[in-house]
């Protein structure tokens, strides 16, 4: 089955009917139900507008010339892709997630979901996913409708390479007309800004700043011609070193997100705002955290000091400590930047080339971005070897991002999970996203004895009550619920989320509980001690087993999460046609991070509560259990005596 191209318009088939006003009026809350194509009503729509998730920064215009930012990518095709599947820019960068994040079914399903839920709320998402199409000023309605197809080209060369630091620092620039190596060319972009209120503070919600002028920014000083030529007015396109781009500062932009439409208050909750206002404060920290990555980040080893990893872990040719996102995610390689590398002349090699493949976690939605681009994939850039790289980039990265360690401690298994990234793991906004240990019990026959975690591939059904699941899980508080007329509780309502109810992902090298709670990303109702990047898991070791197998398992879209989006959306059909790619592609079929395996020992019968000890602890059990059947009951003879206990005596210590 042919699934519609996300880049063409669908038809809009939502009718909404205002069936009265409330009590909740004066809260600002309208009750509105939704009906789409005669079917089953849908839940109130929170009236949210576009002056809800107004933020700092470069604003949309649509009437100057001046964000080229959606010039296609493809255009940089001809100096910078087909010499290097490993660091050509437009190679590497064509298979992202960056690349394709106006394309991904997922977010086109969240979309709709997250526009019924609070009016115009898309608008805030597309300033993330389709960062040309917000400036442009074709994202108002809060739908993909007014796109351009160079829009849905997602963060592409011309919106990171024209990024600006919002922070008034010193760059050099190539060909300014400004003398000496300290010139400062940015106060132009940034002095308009400064006197309109609109520089950020703090990090994320997409708060970017870019250049109206068609200036090139990366992270070299040593480029000796500008190859790009002149702006359409004859005027020099300046190339500015800007250390920015190497810093995770420049990630942090959009990779911590927070909901303007909440505020915390004085008890550490989450209210609704007044409607039809900003938030109040504009401080990330004031709003409800919807994701942390960068204050994950931020507040880790590797922001300080740095982490330096001997197995050359998360690859590239990086010397010294890992510090920045880019350090992992964009790792240096030993090449060039355009096709005069291949000239075979050594001035144009780097010894630190980023590659631009910006591997994450995401292991199956590149390909169905591929398939509803049918005929045309190859002329976008996704050509089947380059899809399989990226596929492999990121099933590596998940595999260096974590170790596994197995232990008997008598009659139990411990599993303890590493965490070897920079961030928790794993990181982002929960949708779906989890992390589990699986552990297959063998006996001397190399026959399956119990299986804890087990998962289910034709179902995409995971057991979860007997083993742990690494995830965060959010929802929405009883007022949020009754305003919005859904049940309150947990929920993949990312628009109406105010609450969180789990967050059991390891924590990074550097973890403190004080940082990470002042930044919105502390655990919950789960404990890490400080300095704590790793957690244990504790198994009962069946009584036959003599061997243990452990898998740690991560699925980047879970079948609650698809489930939800195709069941939710009233509005179109992008939530059954997520689920349908979904399913067409292997329901997101985990990827196994690190697996092990252990020879068991018989445990000590006498080790009564199994942990490696016979003591006090496994006495004061036996004597609660005299007289009676049952573990206690040592030598079988259905009554725990004195035998037992002499069992007991005998191996103590």
């Amino acid at each position: 089955m042919k699934m519609p191209a996300p880049f063409q318009r669908q038809p809009r088939a939502r009718v909404t009917l205002i069936v009265g006003v409330s009590a909740m009026f004066a809260a600002g809350v309208v009750s509105t139900v939704g009906a789409f194509m005669g079917g089953p009503p849908v839940q109130t729509q929170i009236p949210t507008t576009a002056e809800d998730f107004r933020q700092p920064g470069t604003q949309p215009n649509a009437n100057t010339d001046q964000f080229t930012a959606t010039i296609a990518s493809t255009n940089c095709t001809f100096c910078h892709s087909d010499y290097s599947p490993t660091f050509a820019p437009f190679d590497t960068w064509v298979t992202s997630m960056m690349a394709q994040s106006a394309r991904d079914p997922v977010w086109h399903a969240a979309l709709a979901v997250a526009n019924q839920d609070a009016n115009l709320s898309g608008e805030y998402c597309i300033r993330c996913h389709a960062p040309g199409a917000w400036l442009g000023e074709r994202s108002a309605t809060g739908t993909t409708v007014e796109f351009t197809n160079d829009d849905f080209d997602g963060i592409n060369c011309h919106f990171c390479h024209r990024a600006v630091n919002p922070e008034l620092g010193k760059f050099s620039a190539v060909g300014y007309p400004i003398e000496g190596q300290d010139a400062d060319p940015d106060p132009e972009v940034l002095s308009p800004l400064a006197a309109a209120g609109l520089i950020p503070q703090g990090h994320g919600n997409a708060r970017y700043i870019i250049d109206p002028r068609d200036v090139r920014r990366g992270p070299f000083s040593d480029v000796p011609i500008n190859f790009h030529g002149s702006s359409f007015w004859g005027e020099p396109v300046w190339l500015i070193t800007s250390p920015f781009h190497s810093k995770s500062e420049f990630c942090g932009t959009c990779h911590d997100v927070s909901n303007p439409v909440f505020t915390k208050n004085a008890a550490g909750q989450y209210d609704l705002n007044a409607l039809n206002t900003q938030h109040p404060t504009q401080l990330p920290s004031q709003m409800f955290p919807e994701q942390r990555t960068y204050s994950e980040w931020k507040n880790s080893t590797f922001a300080t000091t740095g982490v330096e990893f001997a197995d050359g872990r998360f690859g590239g040719s990086l010397t010294g400590p890992m510090k920045s996102c880019q350090d992992c995610h964009m790792p240096d390689q030993v090449g060039g930047g355009c096709v005069f590398w291949d000239t075979g002349d050594p001035f144009f090699t780097r010894q630190n080339m980023p590659s631009h493949s910006m591997a994450g976690s995401n292991t199956w939605v590149i390909e169905a971005v591929a398939y509803q681009a049918g005929g045309d994939a190859e002329s976008m850039g996704l050509t089947p070897e380059r899809i399989q790289n990226s596929k492999a980039r990121t099933v590596q990265m998940l595999r260096d991002a974590s170790d596994l360690a197995l232990t008997q401690e008598g009659s139990k298994l411990k599993v303890r999970v590493t965490n070897q990234g920079g961030h928790k793991l794993p990181s982002g906004y929960p949708e779906g996203r989890r992390m589990w240990v699986n552990v297959k019990f063998l006996n001397a026959a190399g026959v399956l004895v119990a299986e804890r975690g087990a998962y289910d591939l034709s179902s995409a059904t995971l057991i979860t009550a007997d083993t742990k699941v690494y995830e965060a899980r959010h929802g929405s508080s009883a007022e949020v619920a009754a305003a919005a007329g859904i049940p309150a509780g947990e929920n993949f309502h990312l628009a109406l989320a105010n609450t969180k109810f789990k967050d059991n992902r390891i924590p990074p090298r550097g973890f403190t509980n004080a940082a990470f709670a002042a930044d919105g990303c502390a655990p919950v109702d789960y404990t890490y001690a400080d300095g704590q990047y790793w957690d244990d898991t504790l198994f009962a070791i069946p009584a036959d087993a003599t061997q243990a197998v452990v898998t740690l398992n991560y699925q980047t879209s879970s079948r609650e999460y698809m489930e939800f989006l195709r069941d939710t959306n009233t509005t179109d059909t992008t939530g059954q046609t997520a689920f349908d790619l979904w399913t067409m592609f292997g329901k997101s079929a985990p990827v196994d991070m690190d697996t092990a395996a252990l020879i068991l020992v018989a445990a000590n019968p006498a080790d009564l509560n199994g942990d490696g000890f016979v003591n006090g602890a496994d006495l004061g059990i036996m004597l609660g259990g005299w007289g009676q059947p049952g573990s206690t009951d040592l030598n079988h003879d259905g009554t725990t005596d004195g035998a037992d206990l002499g069992r007991v005596l005998g191996s103590w210590g």
